[in-house]
């Protein structure tokens, strides 16, 4: 769909018409082609400009019909007849000009951008490259450095770094469009030659080879085993050493091995999980989203430790006046200065005023009495949550929503000690708080629609990925961990290493390791979880701990690590060693060696040799088995949410799409097969014997995902 006028009598006006974003289906294709042909042929037209409606140029690619035999148009001849046209074409950019949309815009002589808008090649975000010609005519735009960086990472820039760059000829703080027709009108007659990107030579660096070769180790290491980045790399060389024509067709055979790879289809089923995750359904069938969410203007922050810091400062990114509570003046100064560091630094790096008046420190919990809402972030501690939520009832006015950010505790518990259950939820915030983009929403029982309305809508303003999520321990997330941990630590007591286990953790395409995560987290944090749980306590032998407890296998590893003053990055030693207290770089410690050679001896157990593929296959299935009981108990709305947990929150790789997705395309039946091959072989574990969920999928044949709650014999949700 795309709309034909003539303005300022010889200028063809052609708007794409696909909301929201004016993508490039096969409708917008045919439209474009047929304007664009219907311009070239009419004598009365000397130029043309190509927008799109509502102030938005194009998004790029409909990926919804990446799914299906293509229609329409194809996208490239197009852009060739357009390039090729002796009539000059001006594209005005408007908010957005994304993957093809840039490809489009770069395919027209000139290009004129609004000063807010962002351009940028995003294809590799969904396991792609750009296809057509994108790869081609950047660099021979911009050089090869800059399109190596956009094309492989697929960032978004503004207007005035286009313009830096090259990609744009003209910023205009006014309209876009009426600056693109003066433009259009100002360059008739003159030569398209040197305008048409494809004739260009593409400008090479001094060292070509050398450049390749530090970007591809650059690329490689940051895509984990994601294929599109190198992928991408090579599209781009072939731009620098081969004609424009010959350099197409490597995009294309580049292209069509992406397309039709299991990562691509991982990748877009992220694009497309990620917006689903906010539309989950009421137990009574109606959509929260129908609930009018309540207005945010001021929210109160208690605590300041590394989790309220970063709270405080999202709320104050998002427009939101903050109080920011402390029971003590050395911690509320501690505080002040680091809320304060990060938001001016955040507005340095942004060339803004840092909004530093928008935020209050005190002491007194009474200035809390006139906010909409509060987060506590206070010590992971029932006792004292319970008591700040006391304090709270007494102090907020009584339609105040009140908010914990607990990592697993009973939000229905700390409800309880309240005046208004109905407005108590969960806001479980990852660390770093202004940076993770995860927000689990904790739907206590006696949580309203109202008061979960308000806490989704809020995780998206701070520009949170926001999954609702059942009250259980450890909500869904760390439900899931305690079990990825476990497995972990068994991997140990049977034979492998910690670097063994991190190796093969971070081939799969994790960007950390398990234990280096844990160091990097300390390893004290899950030893008080541990202890509050009961699982250590007075009755543990301190000698010979058992390797039983609660009726199941528990390793004491984590713990004696811990007794030993071993708690990860902070004290320089954990699982690895540091160079000094609060080092990053972790090396393997003889010292560690020997302790699980003593291990082994002490109790027993024999070493083994743990390979590759038993380290990632009991890691990893054992999340999805879980994942399976989480649906079985209504903890989850749809697998979609649990895989965009682990995506935004325990940095699972997005090209594997989540643990219930790489289940699926692992195939259901294997993944069955390999958990009752572990669980015979460590009946102790009973997390490693299927889940009844998984069963009756196998049994019905292994049905699409979107097909799996029909599975649930009976659905109690806890949304």
């Amino acid at each position: 769909m795309a709309q034909y006028a003539r303005t300022k009598g010889s200028i063809a006006l052609i708007t794409l018409t696909n909301p929201p974003v004016n993508a490039l289906s096969a409708a917008v294709r045919k439209g474009i082609t047929e304007a664009v042909a219907r311009a070239f042929k009419d004598t009365r037209v000397k130029a043309v400009v190509l927008c799109g409606e509502n102030g938005k140029f194009c998004g790029g690619a409909d990926i919804r019909e990446f799914a299906k035999a293509m229609s329409g148009p194809p996208l490239v001849p197009m852009i060739h007849a357009i390039e090729a046209g002796e009539k000059p074409v001006v594209a005005a950019i408007e908010e957005m000009a994304l993957g093809g949309g840039l490809e489009l815009a770069l395919g027209c002589h000139y290009r004129v951008a609004h000063a807010k808008a962002r351009l940028g090649l995003p294809e590799v975000t969904l396991g792609l490259l750009p296809a057509a010609g994108g790869t081609q005519r950047l660099p021979r735009l911009t050089g090869i450095p800059a399109a190596l960086d956009l094309i492989t990472t697929g960032r978004h820039i503004s207007a005035q770094e286009a313009l830096k760059l090259g990609i744009v000829d003209r910023v205009t703080e006014g309209n876009a469009v009426e600056a693109a027709v003066e433009l259009a009108l100002s360059v008739v007659g003159r030569p398209l030659a040197p305008r048409r990107l494809s004739n260009h030579a593409t400008p090479l660096p001094a060292d070509l080879d050398g450049v390749f070769e530090e970007v591809l180790v650059q690329v490689k290491r940051r895509a984990r085993g994601a294929m599109a980045p190198v992928a991408c790399a090579k599209a781009v060389r072939a731009a620098a050493e081969l004609p424009y024509s010959r350099g197409l067709e490597c995009e294309r055979e580049l292209m069509n091995t992406l397309f039709t790879s299991g990562q691509a289809r991982a990748l877009q089923y992220c694009f497309f999980a990620q917006r689903a995750a906010g539309k989950w359904s009421l137990p009574n069938g109606a959509r929260w989203d129908n609930s009018r969410p309540r207005a945010v203007h001021t929210a109160g922050v208690i605590g300041l430790g590394t989790m309220g810091r970063g709270i405080a400062v999202c709320l104050v990114k998002a427009g939101i006046s903050v109080v920011a509570v402390e029971t003590e003046e050395k911690q509320l100064d501690s505080g002040r200065r680091a809320v304060r560091g990060m938001l001016e630094r955040d507005a340095k790096r942004r060339g803004v005023t840092a909004p530093l008046h928008m935020i209050t420190f005190t002491l007194s919990m009474q200035q809390l009495r006139d906010v909409d809402l509060v987060i506590e972030a206070v010590f992971e501690d029932m006792a004292l949550k319970k008591s700040v939520f006391a304090e709270l009832s007494r102090v907020c006015r009584p339609n105040a929503l009140l908010c914990t950010n607990t990592s697993g505790l009973d939000v229905d518990e700390l409800a309880s000690v309240t005046d208004r259950p109905p407005l108590v939820v969960g806001m479980h915030f990852f660390a770093p708080a202004h940076v993770m983009k995860l927000l689990e929403v904790i739907c206590g029982p006696r949580s309203s629609p109202e008061t979960v309305a308000t806490a989704m809508t809020l995780g998206k303003r701070l520009g949170k990925v926001s999954v609702a999520v059942g009250n259980c321990p450890g909500f869904v997330g760390n439900r899931m961990l305690k079990l990825y941990l476990d497995q972990a630590h068994f991997l140990l007591e049977e034979g492998a290493s910690p670097e063994q286990v991190d190796q093969a953790l971070e081939e799969f395409g994790f960007a950390l390791g398990i234990f280096k995560v844990a160091d990097l987290s300390g390893l004290d944090i899950g030893w008080r979880v541990r202890k509050a749980a009961g699982l250590i306590g007075p009755d543990v032998d301190p000698k010979f701990p058992s390797r039983h407890r609660q009726g199941r296998r528990y390793c004491p590893l984590p713990d004696l690590l811990c007794e030993q003053g071993r708690l990860g990055q902070k004290s320089g030693r954990g699982w690895y060693l540091y160079d000094s207290a609060g080092g990053k770089e972790a090396r393997p410690d003889p010292a560690i060696s020997s302790f699980l050679q003593e291990y082994r001896l002490r109790y027993g157990i024999s070493a083994r040799r743990i390979t590759e593929q038993e380290v990632v296959e009991r890691c990893v299935f054992v999340l999805a088995n879980e994942g399976f009981r989480i649906l079985e108990d209504g903890m989850a709305a749809a697998p979609e949410d649990i895989d965009m947990v682990y995506v935004f929150g325990y940095g699972w790789p997005r090209h594997r799409g989540g643990p219930m997705f790489h289940a699926a395309q692992v195939g259901l039946a294997t993944v069955l097969q390999r958990l009752e091959f572990y669980h015979r072989q460590n009946p102790d574990i009973p997390h490693l014997q299927p889940s009844t969920l998984l069963r009756r999928l196998v049994g019905a044949r292994s049905p699409p995902m979107q097909q799996w709650k029909q599975h649930i014999r009976s659905i109690n949700s806890q949304l």
